[in-house]
């Protein structure tokens, strides 16, 4: 078993510049210390420097990133592309093993809103359209019904407010600076 009754862990999934990065902020900004950002895109291409592919070494990393932070009393907000098939059976223990609540959201953006967002990011330059679209999977949704979509209409403050609310992080004291 992972955490505590008490600890949180939100799970946000979708394709590139659906949002999850921003909302995945928005979260920690709104609720101060104790929310450990578990980023997909740091583990992997940052400190490993992976491929995402089935079984690769990044899969692990996340997992324990996010087990230690919650087992040492942190909120833990889970961001990433997150392939279903490639990090589904880990997200599924993950889930499963948490004993406080968990919360799963996909965002489903599509495709040409990723262009239009994608287009404003730092790294536009370097990931062309064509890559950016093999990276696309529409609907890519975790087996059982553990994620609630979120659609590209909601705003982000809406949606930062929605998974507060939804997760009780919203009624949850900060920890002490």
């Amino acid at each position: 078993m992972v955490g505590t009754e008490e600890t949180r862990l939100v799970i946000l999934r979708g394709n590139s510049a659906s949002g999850k990065s921003s909302v995945a902020a928005g979260i920690r900004e709104r609720f101060g210390r104790g929310v450990a950002l578990v980023g997909q895109d740091n583990l992997r291409r940052v400190v490993l420097r992976d491929r995402d592919r089935p079984g690769a070494a990044n899969i692990g990393l996340i997992d324990l990133t996010a087990r230690y932070a919650l087992d040492v009393g942190f909120h833990v907000v889970l961001e990433g592309i997150l392939y279903a098939d490639h990090y589904g059976a880990m997200l599924a223990r993950l889930r499963d093993e948490h004993r406080g609540p968990t919360h799963g959201y996909y965002f489903d953006v599509p495709f040409e809103e990723t262009l239009a967002r994608h287009a404003t990011k730092p790294i536009a330059a370097d990931v062309p359209t064509d890559m950016l679209r093999s990276w696309y999977r529409p609907l890519d949704l975790l087996p059982g019904g553990v994620e609630t979509v979120v659609d590209a209409g909601s705003a982000l403050d809406a949606t930062v407010e929605r998974i507060m609310l939804d997760s009780g992080l919203a009624g949850l004291p900060a920890l002490e600076a």
